[in-house]
C-alpha cells in the first residue's frame, strides 16, 4: 500500500468508522432497556450508610 493510498483510505473511510463506532457506543449506552440500571448508577454515590460530614 503506497503512502497516497493509506492517505486517501484514513481520510475517507477511517473518518466514516470512527464516527459509526461514536454514534454506537452513545448510543449502547442510552438503550432503552438500561435505564433503570443507569439511573441506580447515578443515584449510587448518594446512597451510603454513614455520613462523613
Amino acid at each position: 500500500m503506497t503512502y497516497e493510498a493509506f492517505r486517501h483510505f484514513a481520510d475517507s473511510w477511517w473518518l466514516a468508522l470512527m464516527v459509526l463506532a461514536y454514534v454506537f457506543l452513545v448510543g449502547w449506552s442510552f438503550r432503552p432497556s438500561k435505564r433503570d440500571s443507569n439511573a441506580r448508577a447515578a443515584r449510587m454515590i448518594f446512597d451510603e450508610d454513614e455520613n462523613d460530614g
